[in-house]
């Protein structure tokens, strides 16, 4: 029953969900919206709660043992503690149950995200900009004929995206547009439709039961 139940459930929502883009009745899309707005919101709940649970009992046993770098882990904890406090009691805007604000601090998430998520957002990108040109050093070596056609592509690209390539060569930004415009969306949609059909067919085989590697590895 274990697997049994799961399997039924997948299979049934799966149908559910597939119907409406299938039959354009009224009812079909209606039933979809209440399924959306409901089932889904119960879902996401439980989710929420899992996850939050999963972080806090990881971060816990490695603050108990001492694992590497597990002083991180308390300013995870503390950062999610107070997050919570200001998300459930403070609102979206200043709208909850606490003052609106003390000493030009808002306790409400808006704050939050304009003030320090966005900040660190911004840091993490500025750092990551350092690895991607390491890769990319890396990756634009010409040791064969296709790393060749990335360099050449890549150094159009590069030199036909400053105002001085007009002055060396009239016609290469043009170029340059070109490569992002035509070679550069066909490889796009190429790509995206290999991934629909992945999904797709990862879809078919969760809903029908032959792919229950979710379950947790259980045959």
């Amino acid at each position: 029953m274990k697997i049994r139940l799961p399997l039924i459930l997948v299979l049934v929502t799966g149908i559910v969900g597939a119907l409406p883009f299938i039959i354009p009745h009224g009812i079909a899309q209606s039933f979809d919206n209440e399924f959306r707005n409901s089932i889904l919101r119960i879902i996401a709940a439980f989710s929420l709660v899992l996850g939050v649970g999963s972080i806090v009992r990881h971060h816990t046993y490695k603050i108990k043992w001492k694992r590497e770098n597990w002083q991180y882990s308390w300013i995870l904890l503390i950062s999610l503690v107070i997050t919570s406090i200001i998300g459930l009691f403070g609102g979206i805007e200043g709208t909850g149950a606490l003052p609106t604000s003390v000493r030009g601090f808002s306790f409400d998430i808006q704050t939050i995200f304009v003030y320090m998520a966005i900040p660190l957002g911004a840091t993490m990108f500025a750092m990551l900009s350092f690895f991607m040109a390491s890769a990319a050093y890396r990756a634009f070596r010409a040791r064969n004929f296709e790393a060749t056609l990335l360099l050449i592509a890549a150094f159009i690209m590069m030199l036909g995206s400053v105002p001085l390539s007009s002055y060396i060569f009239p016609r290469l930004p043009g170029f340059a547009e070109w490569i992002l415009t035509v070679p550069n969306t066909a490889a796009k949609r190429g790509m995206g439709f290999g991934i629909a059909l992945g999904s797709l067919a990862t879809s078919l085989k969760i809903i029908l039961g032959i792919e229950r590697g979710w379950l947790g590895g259980t045959k």
